[in-house]
């Protein structure tokens, strides 16, 4: 990981493939996407077996029993350390029991019952959530080694991307870095779609990354001037102060975020603009952070007519639940998507 004037960067993610999981042989390559990243990145055989293993239970579950079943296969990557991790959603009827569902050799109509037992001792981390009547989503963390401590730790932040349909490449990205008081997260919506977005995204990530701390409006500034020559862009930075219960919050065009706490939405403001290209106003928005909230961005990929109601459980869900519950429930639109959570209790 990369620490710059006290903060340290959470690691790299890379989504490598989202997969629909609706027909058998759908389970199959889902297997071998993760099988084959596997063996890339190092695991033996055992390991590399272990995670084809849980990712059929995973795909078969969501073949058999669920409505509109996809998988994601990604890499988690610091600097010594690498994980892969399987992200899965489905429209299903839920689950009403998750403990019981999880318990081997329990399979409930609708449900991914069957295998989730399996699932949850072969992975490093695993974890559910589920709403009945909208569906479930789950994550699952292999390591090298089940048992090994990730050099990152605690993650209090993390977010998806998902690539409009016939896009091999997302066009939108996001970095969180950290200290001992505070958060700052990133996203990046790359003008269009594909490999050109992609870069843009890219360039971005890696700015934040390297930045010294500063406020978000003097980052989002930094980002404007570096993404010239690129498509460009949308551009948000939150600075989450967990000591003042405060965020400061500077957006450059269509970029969503909001405060959300004791069931209710705040937005925050992102102004006009193009990163890279049109910036006439540059300005940080500060908006209070109470006890236990949450805190969301996202890019236009997602809808901003969704409520607190449908982001999960927001005590109990880690947040990379919570960013599959939204990018479930409100990534309806026709483009890249990305949503990123941050928990700052």
């Amino acid at each position: 990981m990369e620490e710059v004037i006290g903060r340290t960067c959470l690691p790299l993610v890379r989504d490598e493939v989202w997969l629909p999981v609706e027909e058998t042989a759908q389970v199959g390559r889902a297997r071998r996407s993760a099988t084959s990243l596997a063996e890339r990145l190092g695991f033996d055989a055992t390991r590399t077996a272990e995670v084809g293993l849980a990712v059929t239970e995973v795909g078969t579950n969501l073949y058999k029993h669920a409505q509109q079943g996809a998988v994601l296969i990604r890499t988690v990557r610091g600097e010594r350390d690498a994980a892969i991790e399987i992200v899965a959603l489905d429209r299903g009827p839920g689950i009403r029991d998750l403990t019981l569902a999880q318990q081997d050799g329990q399979s409930t109509t609708g449900t991914l019952g069957v295998g989730l037992g399996a699932v949850a001792r072969l992975a490093t981390t695993c974890s559910m959530t589920s709403q009945p009547g909208r569906g479930t989503a789950l994550v699952a963390r292999f390591l090298l080694k089940a048992d090994r401590v990730p050099e990152w730790g605690e993650e209090p932040a993390a977010g998806l991307t998902r690539p409009i349909g016939g896009e091999d490449v997302c066009g939108d990205a996001y970095a969180v870095c950290r200290s001992a008081d505070r958060l700052v997260l990133m996203m990046c919506d790359g003008s269009g779609h594909g490999p050109l977005a992609a870069a843009a995204s890219e360039l971005a990530v890696r700015i934040f990354r390297d930045e010294p701390a500063g406020q978000p409006e003097a980052l989002v500034a930094r980002l404007h001037t570096a993404l010239r020559g690129t498509r460009g862009g949308a551009v948000a930075v939150a600075d989450i102060d967990l000591v003042t219960r405060k965020v400061r919050y500077c957006g450059l065009g269509n970029i969503g975020a909001a405060v959300l706490a004791d069931g209710r939405k705040q937005g925050m403001i992102s102004v006009p603009g193009v990163a890279g290209h049109q910036a006439r106003t540059i300005r940080a928005f500060d908006y209070a952070l109470p006890e236990r909230a949450v805190v969301v961005m996202h890019s236009d990929g997602l809808t901003e007519r969704w409520g607190a109601d449908q982001a999960g459980d927001l005590i109990v869900d880690p947040p990379v639940l919570v960013a599959a519950t939204l990018l479930r429930e409100a990534g309806v639109r026709n483009d890249d998507a990305c949503v990123l959570v941050a928990r700052t209790a």
